[in-house]
């Protein structure tokens, strides 16, 4: 069940007021989980919504879901949370980005889980992008590094403070975690020749 709070059907009833009449809103979920996935919140002029849309009643204005994101954004929060400079809108969908495996599960399931959720979505900011190579098993994990980690004069840090310290946190029994990639053949995003 999506759950819009009060003071977030207040916000969107301010922003509605400012459109033509009948417009309402509509929600859908791009890539559903996936690490990109995200959540698009748009204005819906009347008849924009679709024939399958799950429509919300959110008092003045309806909030129409499109089918397949309703699945993603079950047990999902809508909430605006006001403070002196503004507010803060927050869309909480737990299962937005794909479920955790459960502990059980395969270890390279679980380190993939990580890299994806958790490790590649930092990485990404700096053009960088982490692979999984292998599992030893002695549950050493060797990573392959690429784009603007490959070659990069930081990757020790990186390596040892985020990528090692995350990985351990969500699967404990990891000895440790090896870089397999070849940097000197890399280009350092830091600096130009």
């Amino acid at each position: 069940m999506l759950t819009v709070t009060p003071s977030a059907r207040e916000y969107f009833q301010g922003l509605l007021e400012q459109q033509p009449n009948n417009t309402h809103l509509r929600l859908r979920v791009i890539h559903p989980g996936t690490p990109q996935a995200e959540v698009d919140l748009a204005y819906c002029p009347p008849g924009d919504e679709q024939a399958q849309d799950e429509a919300i009643d959110c008092g003045l204005f309806t909030l129409y879901v499109e089918a397949d994101s309703m699945k993603v954004l079950d047990g999902a929060m809508i909430d605006f949370e006001r403070h002196a400079t503004g507010g803060d809108l927050s869309i909480r969908a737990p299962g937005l980005k794909g479920q955790r495996p459960a502990s059980d599960s395969p270890i390279e399931e679980r380190i993939g889980w990580v890299l994806e959720a958790r490790i590649n979505p930092m990485v990404a900011s700096h053009g960088g992008v982490v692979g999984l190579v292998e599992v030893t098993p002695e549950n050493d994990v060797v990573l392959q590094f690429g784009g603007g980690c490959q070659g990069c004069g930081m990757i020790d840090v990186t390596l040892k403070q985020g990528v090692e310290t995350t990985i351990k946190q969500e699967v404990p029994e990891i000895r440790s975690v090896i870089d397999a990639t070849d940097h000197a053949s890399g280009e350092n995003p830091y600096y130009s020749a």
